[in-house]
């Protein structure tokens, strides 16, 4: 089963935003959200479901500062990304 990808305003800003400015970062993002497409809870990443997201709530690394944040939605077979950048607000 291949989960349809959404992505929410601010999500989806930072994306295009580092499709302009770090074409290295975004390749590795587009690979991890192509992974979750596939297999949501397993693969690249290392992906792990966040202690207070009621179990639909994982996040998985795209490099060692940054992360994606992301919920899994099975009664519509979609994943929602949340957010995209910084681990825990790092500046």
């Amino acid at each position: 089963m291949i989960y349809k990808i959404r992505f929410t305003p601010t999500a989806e800003k930072v994306t295009r935003k580092w499709k302009k400015s770090n074409p290295n970062q975004y390749s590795k993002l587009v690979k991890v959200i192509q992974d979750i497409a596939l297999h949501p809870r397993e693969g690249i990443g290392k992906p792990e479901a966040l202690v207070s997201g009621n179990g639909i709530q994982w996040s998985r690394h795209i490099t060692a500062h940054d992360r994606i944040i992301y919920d899994i939605y099975e009664d519509v077979v979609t994943v929602l990304v949340i957010q995209v950048g910084g681990h825990y607000n790092d500046k």
